[in-house]
């Protein structure tokens, strides 16, 4: 499978069947439970549509990591896709993002860590983000943090 195929895949089957306040209380107290058993020195963003409902930068983040968060959530908000997926949609025509994208680099960033949150019959609806770490390491605790949120909507009969 391609990294391309694989990234589809995995945002078709992280797909939610709600997302509510809580759930993005449970979703951010997930990554920053996985970060700090790692160490990881990240910032995470949880946000429904433009509104920021969980914000946590753990030790050795900094401002910079916040500035990286709202570059990869614009991708997301614009391409309704992954930030780590639209990036590899422009590797494999070949180019980068920030040559072919035509936006603004200081405003967007293809790189990995940003994840759309869709709902079942509503589609992507905001966001979730991680900076801190290597752009596929971003990518990949996003989306371990959303396949435990989805067991336990599993756990929970929902």
């Amino acid at each position: 499978m391609t990294e391309i195929a694989e990234l589809e895949a995995q945002e078709a089957r992280l797909t939610l069947p709600r997302f509510t306040y809580e759930d993005a209380w449970t979703l951010g107290t997930l990554l920053v439970g996985l970060g700090r058993e790692r160490r990881a020195p990240v910032a995470i963003d949880v946000r429904r549509g433009a509104q920021q409902l969980f914000h946590c930068a753990l030790p050795g983040s900094s401002a910079d990591n916040d500035a990286w968060i709202d570059r990869k959530r614009r991708v997301v908000e614009r391409y309704g896709e992954s930030s780590f997926l639209v990036g590899a949609r422009f590797r494999a025509k070949g180019t980068t993002f920030e040559a072919s994208s035509r936006l603004d680099p200081d405003r967007y960033a293809a790189h990995g860590g940003s994840f759309p949150i869709a709902v079942e019959g509503a589609g992507v609806i905001g966001s979730v983000t991680v900076s801190g770490l290597p752009q596929a390491e971003d990518h990949a605790l996003v989306v371990e943090a959303l396949e435990r949120l989805l067991d336990s909507y599993a756990a929970d009969g929902a």
